[in-house]
C-alpha cells in the first residue's frame, strides 16, 4: 500500500514537474508497460472537458475558433516540433527558437525535447519491438493512445537531444510542460469573457470558447497527431523501400497538413517536405517557406535529386505492374485484339452475301493493259 501511495504522489508531482523521477529516469523507462491511471488524469480531464459543450451549446465564432487553433496548432506539431525540434531541418535564432517552442506548447502535447527524443527514437527503431508506438509490434489501440499514458515513457532522455538540451529556456519548458497549456487556456477564457463583454452579437462567452478552443480542439488536435503513429504505418502506398512499414496518404496528409507523406519522410527525414512532388499537398511546408520570406526562419533543406529520381522509377515500375496485374485479372481485355478483327470481317462478309458485287465485263486486252498499269504504280514508278 505504502508503495502504491508514492507512486501515486510521484504522478501528481509530475503533472507540474515532468523531470520528477525519484528513483531515476533510467529505472521508468526500463519498467514494463502499463498505464499509469493517476498521472493520465490530466488528459482524461481534457477529453471530458468536451462534453461542457452540452452546458456552453455553440456559436459560429467559438467552433471557427476550435477550427482555426487546429491548424494554426497543427502547423506547430508538424512544422515546429517535428521539422525543426526532431529533425532540425531548417534554422532559426535562439530567441525564435524559443517562441516557436512556447507555440509548440499549445498543442498540449508534452514539452519539445520530450517530444523530439520519442520522434528520434522512433526513427532509430520504427515498427521494431523498441518502438514505443508501432502498431504492427503493439497494436492499433496502443499505438495511436495507449503508448503516451505508460510509465516508462514518461521521461525525457536527455542523452538523445544533446544539441537541444544545452538551453536551459528549453530545458525549463519541457521540465514544466504544464505552464503554456494552462496559460494559454486561461487566454482563450480570457478571451470569451472579453468578448461577451464587448461584442455580444458573437454569441459566445469564456466558458464556451474555452470548451471549443481549448478542450475540442485539443482533443482533435491530438488525434490527428496520432493518426500517423497509427495509421501511417498500416494505410497507404509503399513508394520507397524503407525498412519499417510507412506509407504515404492523402487523406492523412491533409488531416496533419502534410505528415501523411509518411513513407517519403522515412526514406529521407532531413528535408523540410514530407511531400517531395508537387502533387504531393504539404501545407506545412508552403507555411514554413512563407515563415523564411521573412527572415525568422533560413536554410530550408530540399529533398536530393537523388531520392526524387528513385521515387520516379518506383512510380514508373509501380505504374507498369499495375497496367500488367489488370490484364492479368481482366484477360478479356487483353483478348479484344483478336476479338474485334474476327468481327469485322465477319461482318464484311455478311454484308458481300446479302448484296453481291457484280464484276464489270470488259474486253480482254483492257483488262490486261488496266493490269499492267496497276502493276506499275506510285510504287513502282519511284523504284524506276
Amino acid at each position: 500500500m505504502q508503495k502504491r501511495l508514492s507512486r501515486a504522489l510521484s504522478a501528481v508531482i509530475q503533472w507540474f514537474d515532468a523531470d520528477y523521477a525519484p528513483n531515476g529516469a533510467a529505472a521508468m523507462r526500463a519498467e514494463p508497460d502499463r498505464v499509469d491511471w493517476v498521472r493520465c488524469i490530466p488528459f482524461i480531464i481534457l477529453h471530458l472537458g468536451c462534453l461542457g459543450v452540452l452546458w456552453t451549446g455553440a456559436s459560429a465564432f467559438a467552433v471557427g475558433t476550435a477550427i482555426f487553433l487546429y491548424f494554426a496548432r497543427m502547423v506547430a506539431v508538424t512544422g515546429i516540433y517535428h521539422r525543426y525540434f526532431s529533425h532540425k531541418t531548417y534554422s532559426t535564432s535562439r530567441p525564435m527558437q524559443f517562441l516557436l517552442a512556447v507555440w509548440g506548447g499549445t498543442t498540449v502535447q508534452r514539452g519539445p525535447l520530450w517530444w523530439a527524443y520519442h520522434h528520434r527514437h522512433h526513427h532509430q527503431h520504427s515498427d521494431d519491438p523498441e518502438d514505443a508506438h508501432s502498431p504492427h509490434v503493439h497494436g492499433f489501440l496502443w499505438s495511436h493512445i495507449g503508448w503516451i499514458t505508460s510509465r516508462r515513457n514518461f521521461p525525457t532522455d536527455y542523452t538523445k537531444v544533446r544539441d537541444l538540451d544545452r538551453y536551459p529556456e528549453l530545458v525549463f519548458l519541457n521540465r514544466f510542460d504544464a505552464i503554456v497549456p494552462a496559460a494559454f487556456a486561461v487566454a482563450i477564457f480570457a478571451l470569451g469573457s472579453f468578448l461577451a463583454a464587448h461584442a455580444p452579437g458573437l454569441h459566445t462567452n469564456g466558458w464556451q470558447l474555452l470548451v471549443w478552443g481549448f478542450f475540442i480542439s485539443t482533443t482533435a488536435l491530438f488525434h490527428g497527431t496520432s493518426c500517423i503513429n497509427s495509421m501511417a504505418h498500416l494505410m497507404g502506398g509503399r513508394r520507397y523501400k524503407t525498412d519499417d512499414d510507412s506509407r504515404n496518404s492523402f487523406i492523412l496528409a491533409i488531416i496533419t497538413l502534410g505528415e501523411g507523406w509518411h513513407n517519403n519522410h522515412h526514406r529521407y527525414m532531413s528535408a523540410t517536405r514530407n511531400g517531395f512532388f508537387w502533387w504531393e499537398l504539404d501545407i506545412t511546408y508552403y507555411a514554413l517557406k512563407t515563415l523564411s520570406w521573412t527572415g525568422l526562419i533560413w536554410g530550408l533543406k530540399e529533398v536530393p535529386a537523388s531520392v526524387l529520381a528513385e521515387g520516379e522509377r518506383a512510380d514508373h515500375e509501380e505504374s507498369i505492374a499495375a497496367a500488367l496485374k489488370s490484364q492479368h485479372v481482366h484477360p478479356e481485355y487483353s483478348s479484344l485484339k483478336r476479338i474485334v478483327p474476327a468481327a469485322a470481317a465477319i461482318a464484311v462478309a455478311t454484308v458481300n452475301a446479302a448484296h453481291p458485287i457484280h464484276p464489270r465485263r470488259e474486253a480482254p486486252s483492257v483488262v490486261q493493259t488496266d493490269a499492267r498499269s496497276h502493276s506499275q504504280g506510285p510504287d513502282s514508278g519511284s523504284r524506276a
